[in-house]
């Protein structure tokens, strides 16, 4: 019998903590909505061979969007005026040998459906750090280009995410 109240208690909670969580407007992620207009994109970028047009070219086709190579048949203009990565030396050993390096992404885009400018222009910009060793010099090598992958990942889902918000209505 004490059980039975139990499993009750966890299941009305579990139902409490969803309604609680629609109601504040929480979505899934990659349950937003995309605009109409885009079912059709052209992705116009001078690099379309970077790891960012990859990654968002992958993230929107996964939302059913279809990427089209003409901007006449596209519905939308998905504008990608900036796409670049580097690197910098954040510190140094006592022999001016660098120890720890940062990783960073930038990004500058801005959505135009039907003439009218949907998203402004928006710079994203994503850092991550890493050791460096001088030893394991290929391993280093590997870890950097995998860090620059997995930004260039995490800023299509921002993009994803700011044109989803504009499809949102304020309350």
């Amino acid at each position: 019998m004490m059980l039975g109240i139990v499993n009750g208690i966890k299941r009305a909670s579990v139902l409490l903590a969803g309604l609680a969580l629609i109601s504040c407007g929480f979505h899934l992620a990659g349950s937003g909505n995309l605009p109409v207009a885009m079912q059709s994109t052209y992705l116009d970028s001078s690099e379309q061979y970077s790891e960012f047009y990859g990654s968002l070219s992958e993230a929107l086709r996964r939302r059913g969007l279809n990427l089209v190579d003409s901007r006449d048949a596209a519905g939308a203009i998905l504008r990608i005026s900036e796409d670049s990565s580097g690197q910098r030396i954040l510190s140094v050993s006592a022999r001016n040998i660098p120890r720890e390096y940062e990783v960073f992404y930038s990004v500058t885009f801005a959505l135009e459906a039907d003439g009218q400018a949907l998203v402004e222009p928006e710079n994203l910009v994503a850092r991550r750090n890493y050791t460096y060793d001088e030893t394991q010099v290929l391993g280093k090598v590997r870890e950097e280009t995998v860090l620059r992958r997995a930004l260039a990942e995490d800023l299509a889902r921002q993009v994803v995410r700011r044109i989803e918000a504009v499809t949102v209505a304020p309350l």
